[in-house]
């Protein structure tokens, strides 16, 4: 059984201070792709579940409202897909991959907080049919992403 870390990478987050002088720690997985607007994307067999990244909602801060597709609509790659809001900000959010919604995180509407608490678990947001596996594997690896969330700090 791997540990935890083993799967994960974990970035100090050396802009951002959250509960007084605690530096937060930005948490990448190896085993997800990602869009350069910060959403994640797990492959599981012939669906892709859909995020937002740790570093993501850490930007935003406090989640109180996100808005899905519906079950059945059709998303495309790069375009957007629906709402998230916090304290801060609201900020749309994008399909990682094109093709169908099959199921939609509805526990979000209730407790969108739970972005916050668990970005690659309870957090999930949608689970699409996807149209091309060559867009999943056109998003950021995870050292790429790891980059990514460096040069956006600066």
């Amino acid at each position: 059984m791997e540990s935890f870390f083993s799967d994960h990478m974990i970035v100090p987050d050396q802009g951002q201070k959250r509960q007084g002088a605690v530096t937060a720690m930005v948490e990448i997985p190896k085993d997800l792709r990602y869009s350069k607007t910060h959403e994640w994307a797990r492959h599981e067999k012939d669906r892709v579940r859909v995020g937002l990244s740790d570093f993501a909602q850490g930007e935003l801060s406090d989640i109180v409202f996100v808005e899905l597709p519906k079950v059945g609509a059709e998303l495309v790659q790069g375009k957007e897909m629906g709402v998230i809001e916090s304290v801060k900000s609201a900020s749309d959010l994008y399909a990682p991959v094109s093709g169908t919604v099959l199921e939609i995180n509805s526990a979000l509407s209730k407790n969108p907080e739970m972005v916050n608490k668990s970005p690659y678990g309870d957090g999930w947001m949608v689970v699409i049919k996807p149209k091309s596996p060559d867009e999943l594997r056109s998003l950021l690896d995870h050292s790429a992403y790891e980059k990514h969330v460096a040069e956006a700090k600066h």
